[in-house]
């Protein structure tokens, strides 16, 4: 007998020629999916899968049920549940693949137990919430076979891919600088900087246990202080700007570049923080290993957050010439690219562009679901890309002092203390286990 996972790589070439009588025959051929997080992106991830006609929603899941609404108007007899747990251990083999939407230090813990059923899994950047876990999420999606996409959706797009095929067809030449950034701010989501002196009791919809689950434990406080968007200000949930547009905005730089070793050396400096929260403005400077596509054996790329704008002398802009308040500027041998985030490249002195034709990212991971073809941007990829930008953190943590890694061994060679953060402590009944 073949099992579901064969089924539906069988299903799904066989519908290549006859469609309609595949799924005529066999309504179960479409790819059954479970949504971790309904609400905000969790509803835009969950809506955009739902539009592939090769799929069916099976089962819901958000820790605060007032937050599923729109979901069950797309499924009224699938499950909600508040524990995914529950879900995937209730549905067993009627499920093939997820959707994880979830803060930042739940995406682990979630993703590594998705994968482990045996389950695809479409999780949201940063990819981890420090950079222990995105080697273990690389690890099983190795070790389970499943198929992975980061949803950097950006990745797919039109300007993007377009930006790509212009630096790597040689329309600036080697790459000698690259300058990112984005115009949010570290923290700004939640409007604190401390923990509230005198916290609110939790909705009776939410499951604040479940909620924090690998985090240490504190109080609820109050609507958005951390939930629903508030999180991402604090160190204990969430990246701050940096771990929000890293994976967005330094996607096609990694990719144009061919970026797949991790940095050597990286330092940060910004305006200040404190235990709790993420800094309102960040600059971190990078140092990463030269490839096909870079003039030296080194480049250099530095991520500037909070507003802050790189100075365009060495480019070949025009004096005076603006910046887009995100983006990305290669300054080349010969010349330079303005990618917008997210807006269209323009090459300087003026030089036409071709024009790739974008693609849909999350109908991608569904193709890539059935036909068994991983997309280019799995775990292999997002994890790395995620590292990349949590380093950029944990240098926020020293400021001013540049850390320099061993990627094989894992550990910031310099600054012995710096290596906490590769990893936190987890609360007590949320411990995650290594990959072995």
């Amino acid at each position: 007998m073949l099992d579901r996972r064969t089924f539906l790589k069988t299903a799904a070439v066989a519908s290549v020629a006859a469609p309609a009588i595949v799924r005529g025959q066999n309504l179960n051929s479409k790819l059954q999916l479970v949504g971790i997080g309904c609400e905000g992106k969790g509803w835009s991830d969950i809506n955009a899968m739902a539009s592939h006609d090769q799929t069916a929603f099976v089962g819901f899941c958000d820790v605060d049920l007032s937050r599923t609404e729109k979901v069950r108007k797309l499924n009224p007899d699938a499950p909600v549940k508040q524990d995914f747990r529950e879900l995937l251990e209730d549905l067993g083999d009627k499920v093939d693949a997820a959707t994880v939407s979830t803060p930042d230090h739940m995406h682990a813990f979630i993703g590594l137990d998705v994968m482990r059923r045996g389950k695809h899994i479409y999780c949201q950047k940063p990819l981890t919430h420090n950079v222990w876990e995105a080697r273990q999420m690389a690890k099983q999606a190795k070790k389970s076979d499943v198929i992975t996409r980061l949803g950097n959706q950006i990745h797919s797009h039109e300007f993007y891919r377009t930006a790509v095929h212009a630096i790597q067809g040689g329309s600036i030449g080697k790459v000698n600088r690259v300058h990112s950034w984005c115009a949010a701010t570290g923290h700004g989501k939640s409007f604190h900087i401390s923990r509230p002196k005198a916290p609110e009791a939790k909705p009776e919809t939410l499951a604040w246990n479940l909620w924090l689950g690998v985090a240490p434990e504190r109080p609820y406080g109050g609507w958005n202080v951390y939930h629903p968007w508030g999180w991402r200000d604090w160190q204990d949930f969430g990246n701050g700007a940096l771990g929000d547009f890293g994976c967005h905005i330094l996607d096609p730089v990694f990719t144009a570049l061919k970026i797949d070793k991790a940095p050597m050396d990286f330092k940060a400096d910004h305006t200040g923080m404190n235990d709790e929260v993420w800094p309102a403005q960040t600059t971190v400077d990078y140092t990463f290993p030269g490839t096909e596509f870079t003039a030296g054996e080194q480049l250099q790329i530095t991520w500037y957050d909070g507003g802050r704008l790189p100075a365009t002398r060495g480019s070949h802009l025009p004096a005076g010439e603006g910046l887009p308040r995100s983006g990305s500027l290669f300054i080349g041998e010969k010349g330079s690219l303005v990618l917008p985030h997210v807006g269209a490249p323009k090459v300087y002195p003026d030089a036409k562009i071709e024009k790739v034709e974008g693609k849909d990212h999350y109908h991608g991971w569904v193709d890539g679901c059935l036909s068994a073809e991983q997309p280019s941007d799995g775990f292999a990829y997002g994890g790395p890309l995620t590292e990349a930008v949590l380093l950029g953190n944990i240098a926020a943590r020293y400021r001013g002092t540049k850390l320099t890694w061993d990627p094989e061994a894992m550990k910031i060679t310099n600054h012995e203390d710096a290596n906490q953060w590769l990893r936190r402590d987890y609360r007590d009944g949320w411990n995650i286990e290594a990959v072995s």
